[in-house]
């Protein structure tokens, strides 16, 4: 299977919020990118080094996770790697900050529990 093609990340984003349409998938998506930061963060501040080869596990373990078994979907890191390691960023950050329920909404995304 392949991924679909976009132009632009503009084109992209919305996609990638209708990916993670179930409110499950973003909360192990957030807990999995902040986990993964603080690993990295510890690993290159303080070490061991091998954190940061943890953080990698940890973040897209989880995200993978909930893609196979919440989901049921292909994680877009497959096709769009950079555009999804961005992505993740910005929907944690949303959720945390409470500007995702607007951005769910624009992509189509049902809201009632986000």
């Amino acid at each position: 299977m392949t991924a679909p093609r976009f132009q632009s990340y503009a084109e992209f984003w919305p996609h990638y919020l209708r990916q993670h349409a179930d409110p499950r998938t973003r909360a192990i998506h957030a807990a999995g990118t902040f986990a993964a930061l603080a690993l990295l963060a510890w690993g290159l501040v303080a070490g061991p080094i091998w954190l940061v080869l943890v953080a990698v596990l940890v973040g897209y373990g989880a995200a993978w996770t909930s893609h196979f078994f919440i989901e049921g979907n292909r994680p877009a890191t497959f096709g769009h790697p950079f555009w999804s390691l961005g992505s993740d960023f910005r929907m944690a950050w949303l959720l945390l900050t409470g500007g995702l329920r607007a951005e769910l909404e624009k992509a189509g995304v049902a809201t009632g529990s986000s």
